[in-house]
């Protein structure tokens, strides 16, 4: 395939209309009109010989092969990202780009983290992503961000994951509850009503796991992806709840809630930042990654 036909600029074209599902739209960011979009589009295709998109309705999806270009077009883009900071570098410059994705519970810690390393590098274009567990292993499976944090990294992709900050699991009632102030067992709490996160987040995924060992099963209530709303029922009075120590911030006391003495809690899971074996790490990504690790690890 003669590669010297597919420029840059159809690259980027073609990842708008991957990106946005739309050729109209692509146009409007790219400013351009949408027949240059579509000839750009057109052109790949004739170089590759395979279609790229395929129209079903009004809706657009990558074919096969326009899967394996948006993996090749991330990847250029990882080496691109890297060569840039690299000359910046070169020019005494601390520029380029850094894209971190966190799961919703690092929302807590992470962005101070973060934010002080824009202090120090204040150049550096900084992109976050926060979503649930789900949504930020899909991203990690597509190569969309540089860096991931999360508690429970997956099993069937091959990635590097450090661990670097402990993550606590704490039992919380109502701060009027009967157990609050003494030692109990969680089998003391089986016959209470739990408020707990949803299944295929992390944090489910360490209780459920703790309360198999345990041979112990939970009354759970209610399922809530929000840790706010956990927080706030539980200070309602409406059942208990295990949450990271991290989503209950300082202020919790105040906020009608305590942490209650169970035997074997809290749990720890250690917070893991993770990326794919395969990525080319920019400069930026990198010293944010030395940075996480050595500050991370000095408070466990």
């Amino acid at each position: 395939m003669p590669r010297r036909r597919i420029t840059f600029r159809q690259l980027e074209t073609f990842a708008a209309v991957s990106r946005l599902n739309s050729f109209t739209k692509a146009a409007d960011a790219l400013h351009l009109t949408q027949p240059a979009v579509s000839i750009q589009i057109k052109q790949i295709s004739e170089t590759i010989g395979l279609p790229l998109f395929e129209q079903t309705g009004r809706d657009i999806a990558l074919t096969p092969a326009g899967e394996e270009l948006l993996k090749t077009v991330r990847s250029l883009d990882d080496i691109w990202n890297r060569f840039e900071s690299a000359v910046d570098e070169l020019k005494g410059l601390r520029r380029g780009k850094l894209r971190v994705a966190l799961v919703t519970t690092a929302k807590y810690f992470l962005p101070r983290m973060l934010g002080a390393f824009c202090q120090r590098y204040p150049d550096i274009d900084i992109e976050l992503e926060i979503a649930n567990r789900a949504k930020i292993v899909e991203r990690l499976r597509n190569n969309q961000d540089d860096l991931y944090v999360m508690s429970y990294p997956p099993d069937d992709l091959d990635i590097v994951s450090l661990p670097f900050l402990d993550n606590e699991y704490v039992v919380i009632a109502p701060a009027t509850h009967w157990a609050v102030g003494k030692p109990v067992s969680i089998q003391d709490l089986a016959s209470e009503a739990f408020l707990l996160r949803e299944l295929g987040s992390g944090s489910r995924h360490v209780i459920d796991q703790h309360m198999q060992a345990l041979g112990t099963q939970l009354k759970v209530r209610l399922a809530l992806a929000s840790n706010e709303a956990i927080r706030d029922l539980v200070a309602s009075g409406m059942g208990l709840s295990v949450l990271s120590r991290h989503a209950l911030g300082n202020g919790f006391a105040r906020d009608g809630l305590a942490i209650l003495e169970v035997e074997g809690f809290p749990l720890k899971q250690a917070w893991n930042v993770v990326h794919l074996s395969s990525k080319i790490l920019s400069l930026p990504a990198q010293a944010f990654l030395d940075e996480l690790l050595k500050e991370g690890l000095g408070r466990v």
